[in-house]
């Protein structure tokens, strides 16, 4: 099914900015994925840089570049028009990335190893005897 397809069975407003917000979101796994260990606060100025470098980008129209926005590929990666309503979409999907990480991080820690309460795990020693 195309995209185009299935818009009309979600609200307007979603169907307007998910696919923006979502291309940010993947842009900020895509990040993290190449480049692990790296700092969140990198991470999220990283998406941030170059989501909004694409969509300003789009203010330029060379016709080389036309005919790469031209195809599927070259459309999702490069866009095709220039709109404001992007910049918040990015943010947006970009504060999306941010609290998964920090909830896993959350998550993370309260169940490592390390954070057993005494008495309980295989290394700790055994109050009973």
């Amino acid at each position: 099914m195309s995209r185009s397809r299935l818009a009309v069975y979600l609200p307007s407003f979603l169907s307007a900015y998910a696919g923006d917000t979502l291309w940010s979101l993947a842009l900020f796994l895509a990040i993290c994925t190449l480049f692990p260990g790296t700092r969140l606060v990198v991470v999220a100025l990283l998406t941030i840089a170059i989501s909004f470098s694409v969509e300003f980008s789009q203010v330029y129209q060379a016709q080389w570049l036309d005919t790469i926005r031209g195809t599927r590929v070259g459309a999702l990666f490069l866009g095709v028009g220039f709109k404001w309503s992007d910049l918040p979409c990015y943010t947006v999907g970009c504060l999306m990335g941010v609290a998964g990480d920090v909830l896993v991080s959350i998550n993370n820690r309260n169940t490592s190893p390390n954070n057993v309460p005494e008495g309980i795990g295989t290394n700790a020693p055994n109050p009973q005897h």
